[in-house]
């Protein structure tokens, strides 16, 4: 009776229930990128079945970008003044009934209401679940799990290009669907996830807690003001706006290996195939933003500068990779009109046995691990920076930034490509677009840098504020 009375107390809130709690919130985390990165390489099979140019396809991603990031700005109020675990399933509910109805749509306004639907739903699950998952850490290793986080997203995104690309090569709906049953499921698995208290993970309010007391601050409309005026946080909201203009272009990646797959000849399906694997084990760098979270820990033990250096140097060092990547030619050599499998078995094949694939595989496997230094970095800075009851909305301000970095970047990019196609035949007209995208990363660093001249000061000021309300508690 005793073991079991233990094993219920470990699953109530114990470390085997904590371990759980931060696994799925950092996995389901990708679900939502998965979204994301789901209708990119589908562009040309939904514009043909919906009878739309695959422009307005790409309006639809961008629009979707930016209503998730507003509507994360509401979920996230919403979660600093109160319970946040069902507003998570709410919103994954949500989303997934969009995602649904998009894999029923039958005209172009229908998918476009319902994927504006499951944005609306993706909006909570990055704000929200970013509150609660910096409660679970303490700050000594909130680099390396703000990595998974990031990592998760980064992964999901990958996901989404991959499902599209394999899935959906002969039938677009069919993605959809499966990803809409997944969302179901996302909904049972946060029902059994750990009720995390506000502001647990923090040393300054461990004795208070310990001792019985809750910390029930919670954000009014008076401390907006109060946000803003940390200098630290207006670096960290404004370095989005141009950071994921570059990022934004990257969806299109699929669609420069499609077309370059395309200009040697193969057919629209095996192109759709070829481009999709291609852009997924090019962006495998990505993996590797866990070492840029624990570099980021390390130094920024040495000297409270160390998280936003560690971005800014990263940001800013793979640009020229970048610039490599999208111009080394490459020669694909798979069976045109072959089995899913065999395509990508040929790709895969291609990496060893082929030196300009292995080539550009490494450049990017450089840039995207440089590149990926900045999203542990970000997620814990804003954690460092602003006290518990401020961190969601704080997120989704930055990520309302994002989205709409993210939104002219996806959208801009396709208009220079159709405008340089005049100049640059299809694949080169793709090279040179997303290239010149690649510049917008260089004030991204430099707004990184200035973060590490501010935020030494704020980091103190909320230690020290955590440390009155301690007293008070």
């Amino acid at each position: 009776m005793n073991d079991r009375a233990a094993v219920r107390r470990a699953w109530g809130g114990g470390p085997a229930h904590r371990a759980y709690s931060v696994v799925v919130f950092v996995l389901l985390a990708s679900l939502d990128n998965v979204a994301i990165g789901l209708v990119p390489p589908l562009y040309g099979s939904i514009s043909g079945a919906l009878g739309v140019p695959q422009r307005l396809l790409g309006l639809v991603t961008a629009v979707s970008f930016l209503v998730s990031a507003a509507a994360a700005v509401g979920w996230a109020y919403v979660g600093d003044r109160t319970d946040r675990k069902p507003l998570l399933m709410v919103g994954t509910l949500i989303w997934a009934a969009g995602t649904g109805g998009s894999a029923l749509a039958q005209s172009y306004p229908t998918f476009l209401v319902a994927q504006l639907v499951a944005a609306v739903g993706l909006g909570a699950v990055g704000s929200v679940g970013f509150s609660v998952v910096t409660d679970l850490i303490s700050p000594r290793r909130r680099g390396l799990v703000m990595s998974f986080w990031g990592l998760s997203q980064g992964v999901g995104t990958l996901a989404g290009t991959l499902a599209g690309g394999l899935l959906g090569a002969t039938d677009w709906r069919r993605p959809f669907a499966v990803l809409a049953v997944a969302g179901l499921a996302a909904t049972v698995a946060y029902l059994l996830t750990h009720d995390i208290r506000r502001g647990q993970s923090e040393p300054e309010l461990a004795g208070a807690l310990a001792a019985g007391a809750e910390y029930d601050y919670q954000i009014t409309r008076a401390d907006l003001p109060r946000i803003l005026a940390r200098r630290t946080n207006r670096w960290l909201v404004l370095q989005g706006l141009t950071a994921q203009a570059a990022f934004g272009s990257l969806v299109w990646l699929p669609l420069l290996f499609a077309e370059r797959a395309r200009s040697q000849g193969y057919s629209p399906a095996t192109a759709v195939v070829v481009g999709s694997v291609f852009a997924t084990l090019f962006q495998l760098g990505g993996v590797l933003s866990i070492v840029g979270g624990l570099v980021g820990d390390a130094l920024q033990r040495r000297t409270p500068r160390g998280r936003a250096l560690v971005a800014a140097v990263g940001i800013l060092a793979a640009v020229p990779f970048y610039l490599v990547l999208f111009f080394v030619p490459i020669r694909i050599d798979v069976p045109d009109g072959g089995g899913t499998g065999a395509v990508v078995g040929a790709v895969l094949a291609s990496v060893v046995t082929e030196p300009t694939v292995g080539l550009s595989l490494l450049t990017a496997v450089v840039a995207l691990a440089l590149t990926s230094a900045n999203s542990p970095n970000w997620f814990a800075l804003i954690a460092d920076v602003n006290p518990p009851e401020h961190r969601g909305t704080v997120y989704s301000l930055g990520n309302l930034v994002n989205g709409v970095g993210r939104a002219a970047g996806n959208g801009l990019v396709g208009v220079a490509f159709h405008g340089l196609r005049a100049a640059f035949p299809p694949p080169l007209n793709y090279a040179v677009g997303l290239a010149a995208f690649q510049l917008f990363f260089v004030p991204t660093g430099i707004m990184y840098w200035l973060a590490s001249r501010t935020s030494p000061r704020d980091i103190d000021a909320v230690a020290d504020l955590l440390h009155t309300r301690a007293e008070r508690l």
